[in-house]
C-alpha cells in the first residue's frame, strides 16, 4: 500500500483515571473503506475525536501524510481534509438545508444564496435523497438530517471521511445508496472510515476491518479474512450467539389494543390491527412510510383525525400523552437525545422523570432515597454500565442511554410499550440485551409495538409484521410467512396491498 493518509501511533487518551484509549495504532490508506467495530464504550467516539482534533492524545502521535501533526480543532482537521459525520445529526434548526450544508464555509451569515442552493441540490442528488434545499432544518426527520450531514462533509475537499453510524436511521434502500457513495469515494482516493453496528453491511462495504475493545486494538484484518462470529467474539470478549435469533411466542388470547381505520389527514390512513397481550407487532417500511406517525397518534402526540381505538376492551380516544400514560401506554422515542432523555441530568433523575409524582413526599418534595433505590434496581436489572446513578446520562454510551430510557418507561409499569427504533446506533451486545428486555416484557403479559428499519430485527422480534408504504398499510404478515424480500416488495410497492391477516 501507499503511505497512510492518517495514522494513530500508539495513541492513549485518559480522562482522569478513566483510560478511553490505550496504545491505539491504526493506519488509514487512500482508496479504502476501513471499518471500525466495537461495543458502545469501546473507544470509537474518542478515537474519532482524536482524529478530528476535538481531543488531544495523552500519549502517542497522530500522523498526517507520515508527518506528526497536532490537530488543534475541527477547523484544523478540515484544513487537513479530515471530516466526520457523527452518530447523532448536528443541524441548525433555524437555517435551511442549503445553509446547513455550507455552514462551515460561510460562517452562517455571508453567502451567495443562488450558488449555495445549486450546489446543495447537486450534493443531495448525489446521495440519492429527495430533499428541498430551501426547507427549514427544524422539520427534518432523522434520515433527512443525516443526509444534510453527509452532504456537508462531501461539500468539503475531504481526504479522510469518518462515517459514524451513517445508516443507523436510514431505510435499507437509503443505506444501500450510502454504501455505494462510500465505495465511490474510496475509488476516488478518499480514505473512508466506516463505523457501524450493522455487521452485515460491514461485509458489503469494507476493505479492512479493525476491532477494538475497552479502548485497545484487538485486530485488523482484510474483510475476506474474518466472519461475523469471529468479529462478535472479539468485540464483546464473550459468546453472544445469534443476536437476531427468533424467540418463542408468548401471545395470549386477550386483545389489549384494537385499532380500526385509524387515519391522520394527509399523513396516514386506514390503519387497522389487533394486538394481544404477550405479542410483539413489528412495523416495517421505508423512511417516509409514516410508521412513527402512527405511533405518535397512539401516544396522543399527534392525535388521529378519524378511526377508533379500543384499549383493554373499552373505547379510548387518545388526545394527549398524559392520557396515554394514565392508560398504561408508553412510547420509547427513536431520538433518545432530543425526545427520550434529559442529557444533562443524572441517570437517577431520568429514570424517575415519567413517574415523578410517585416519588413525592407528603410535603411535595422528592423522596431521594426511594428514587436512588429505584435507579440502583434498574441499573442492576438492565445491566446499565455505570459506577454511579448520579452520572449524567449524556456521559453514557448509546447502548446504556437506551437502557436508561427503557428504565424510565418500565418504571411506569405499562401494559403497552411502543418502541421506535429500539436498537438504533447501539452495539451487538446491547442489541441482544434490549431484545431480551422486550421479550421479558411481553413474557410477563405486556404487549409491544416495535418500529424498526432493520429487517433482521423486524423478523426476529415480530410475531406479526405490519408493513407500511407512504402512509398506507400494505399487509400484516405472520412471522412464518415473512421474509426480507417479501417485506421489501410490499414496502416499495412491487407487491400490491394485501388484506390484513
Amino acid at each position: 500500500m501507499t503511505e497512510p493518509l492518517l495514522a494513530l501511533d500508539h495513541v492513549s487518551k485518559s480522562f482522569g483515571s478513566t483510560h478511553a484509549l490505550t496504545e491505539m495504532s491504526l493506519d488509514l490508506f487512500p482508496g479504502e473503506v476501513h471499518a471500525i467495530v466495537g461495543e458502545n464504550g469501546a473507544g470509537k467516539s474518542t478515537m474519532i475525536k482524536v482524529m478530528t482534533g476535538i481531543h488531544r492524545p495523552t500519549e502517542g502521535r497522530v500522523l498526517v501524510d507520515g508527518e506528526p501533526r497536532v490537530i488543534s480543532g475541527s477547523q484544523a482537521a478540515r484544513e487537513l481534509g479530515i471530516a466526520a459525520i457523527y452518530q447523532e445529526p448536528m443541524v441548525f434548526p433555524d437555517l435551511d438545508v442549503a445553509e446547513n450544508i455550507f455552514i462551515a464555509e460561510t460562517g452562517g451569515w455571508l453567502h451567495d444564496v443562488g450558488r449555495q442552493r445549486r450546489e446543495a441540490r447537486a450534493l443531495i442528488e448525489r446521495i440519492g435523497m429527495n430533499l428541498d434545499v430551501e426547507r427549514a432544518a427544524s422539520g427534518l426527520t432523522l434520515a433527512e438530517q443525516q443526509a444534510v450531514e453527509i452532504a456537508r462533509a462531501l461539500s468539503q475537499d475531504v481526504r479522510v471521511l469518518i462515517m459514524d453510524e451513517p445508516t443507523a436511521s436510514l431505510s435499507a434502500h437509503e443505506a444501500e445508496q450510502l454504501r455505494r457513495i462510500a465505495r465511490q469515494l474510496a475509488e476516488d482516493g478518499v480514505s473512508v472510515v466506516y463505523i457501524s453496528h450493522r455487521l452485515e453491511e460491514i461485509f458489503e462495504v469494507a476493505d479492512r476491518v479493525t476491532v477494538i475493545r475497552d479502548g485497545e486494538h484487538i485486530s485488523t484484518r482484510l474483510i475476506g479474512e474474518t466472519n461475523t462470529e469471529t468479529m462478535i467474539a472479539e468485540m464483546v470478549g464473550r459468546e453472544v450467539g445469534n443476536y437476531f435469533a427468533k424467540g418463542e411466542s408468548f401471545a395470549r388470547d386477550e386483545v389489549i389494543l384494537s385499532v380500526q381505520d385509524l387515519s391522520l389527514d394527509g399523513v396516514f390512513e386506514n390503519i387497522s390491527f389487533d394486538l394481544k397481550r404477550g405479542e410483539v407487532l413489528a412495523f416495517a417500511g421505508l423512511i417516509g412510510a409514516r410508521r412513527t406517525d402512527v405511533a405518535l397518534a397512539l401516544f396522543g402526540i399527534h392525535p388521529a383525525t378519524s378511526g377508533t381505538v379500543s384499549y383493554k376492551g373499552e373505547p379510548l380516544a387518545i388526545t394527549s400523552p398524559k392520557q396515554a400514560m394514565d392508560a398504561g401506554i408508553a412510547y420509547v422515542s427513536e431520538d433518545r437525545r432530543k425526545l427520550g432523555l434529559a442529557m444533562p441530568m443524572a441517570i437517577r433523575a431520568n429514570i424517575s422523570l415519567a413517574t415523578l409524582s410517585g416519588f413525592l413526599s407528603g410535603l411535595g418534595l422528592i423522596d431521594r432515597p426511594r428514587e436512588l433505590e429505584t435507579a440502583h434496581r434498574f441499573r442492576e436489572s438492565l445491566n446499565i454500565r455505570t459506577p454511579d446513578v448520579e452520572t449524567e446520562v449524556g456521559m453514557l454510551s448509546g447502548g446504556n442511554q437506551q437502557k436508561v430510557m427503557l428504565a424510565k418507561w418500565l418504571n411506569m409499569e405499562p401494559d403497552l410499550l411502543i418502541f421506535d427504533e429500539p436498537t438504533r446506533g447501539i452495539d451487538v451486545g446491547a442489541k441482544a440485551e434490549v431484545h431480551d428486555l422486550i421479550r421479558d416484557f411481553v413474557r410477563q403479559g405486556g404487549a409491544a409495538i416495535v418500529i424498526s428499519s432493520d429487517l433482521p430485527e423486524v423478523l426476529a422480534m415480530g410475531n406479526r409484521i405490519l408493513v407500511m408504504r407512504e402512509g398506507e398499510q400494505m399487509a400484516i404478515l405472520d412471522h412464518v410467512d415473512a421474509s426480507q424480500e417479501r417485506i421489501m416488495a410490499l414496502a416499495t410497492g412491487q407487491i400490491e396491498r394485501e388484506r390484513a391477516a
